[in-house]
């Protein structure tokens, strides 16, 4: 297949360029820094500016699948500013992205686009799917924006699954990066009490639900990328602490974590209890559906 990807230098992307290589794909980038992202992936990329212009024509005609993955990172602290570039980043990208796809010719016969769990807003112990409609805080309505953007490929003629992730167990970056040198030092917790819910994801199925729906014309829609083992962040820790041979006895308030972070705090302090039902339903076998062994995994890696 030829395939054109967004956000390919990132912890997912990076994972997935390997994954479509490895098995034969031909693989463009399209990025800011295109020389330095063909130097780290060894792959074709293409300079594009996605807030200024459409995607180029040359990175998607042709190519049988888009997978689209760029926006401005969504942890660091919540200014104004960085509020406008996240929502940004992922409503104008995706629509130049869009807009890319409508001028090629052939076009790309799916779009894979990136969301998030954030889709969802607060809800606290409650089981959610796909079905579940969307919050109302900032997250949730960057996602609906995102979603928005990604899902008018549909009237180009294109097959668009929005893959909602979740927490991405990956050692060498992303939320459990950070998590990982306190808990070495044995003075990891629970944070914010532990009763949120952190609906994880091992990065090799993320990377398999990502080239799952690219194969399978049966993919269409939104699809939880996490784990069908959602656990609360007091288990997590426990389980991490485990895996590492350390305790994980130290609690963390959750005033520190707001007094650090702000509102994007919420993050950590709320959570959503998702569970990947269109996945499952599509016939999806998990790699690492449960939390011990998939932490023992990333962490051997």
């Amino acid at each position: 297949m030829k395939i054109a990807i967004t956000g390919a230098t990132g912890l997912i992307g990076g994972r997935i360029v390997e994954a479509l290589k490895a098995r034969g794909d031909e693989v463009t980038v399209l990025s800011r820094s295109p020389q330095r992202a063909a130097a780290a992936l060894g792959v074709e990329a293409i300079g594009w500016d996605a807030l200024a212009e459409p995607a180029p024509r040359e990175a998607l005609e042709g190519r049988d699948g888009v997978i689209h993955l760029a926006g401005e990172p969504v942890a660091q602290r919540w200014t104004e500013s960085s509020k406008r570039a996240i929502l940004s980043s992922r409503e104008i990208g995706t629509r130049n992205l869009v807009a890319g796809i409508a001028a090629s010719e052939p076009r790309p016969g799916v779009l894979i686009s990136s969301s998030a769990v954030g889709y969802y807003g607060k809800h606290g112990d409650e089981t959610i799917d796909e079905q579940c409609p969307a919050g109302s805080d900032f997250l949730a309505k960057v996602c609906v924006a995102w979603e928005r953007e990604a899902v008018a490929a549909e009237q180009l003629g294109l097959r668009v699954v929005l893959i909602r992730t979740g927490i991405v167990l990956d050692a060498s970056g992303g939320a459990l990066k950070t998590m990982l040198p306190p808990f070495k030092a044995g003075v990891g917790g629970p944070v914010a009490g532990g009763k949120q819910y952190m609906p994880w994801i091992h990065a090799d199925d993320i990377v398999g639900l990502y080239l799952t729906a690219l194969d399978s014309s049966s993919w269409s829609g939104p699809v939880n990328g996490t784990a069908p083992s959602p656990v609360t962040n007091a288990t997590f820790s426990k389980e991490l602490g485990k895996a590492l041979h350390r305790p994980s006895l130290f609690p963390v308030p959750g005033f520190v974590i707001r007094a650090r972070f702000g509102e994007m705090a919420e993050l950590v302090t709320e959570g959503q209890r998702a569970i990947p039902a269109a996945a499952a339903a599509n016939g999806y076998q998990f790699i690492e559906p449960e939390l011990g062994p998939a932490l023992t995994s990333v962490l051997a890696d």
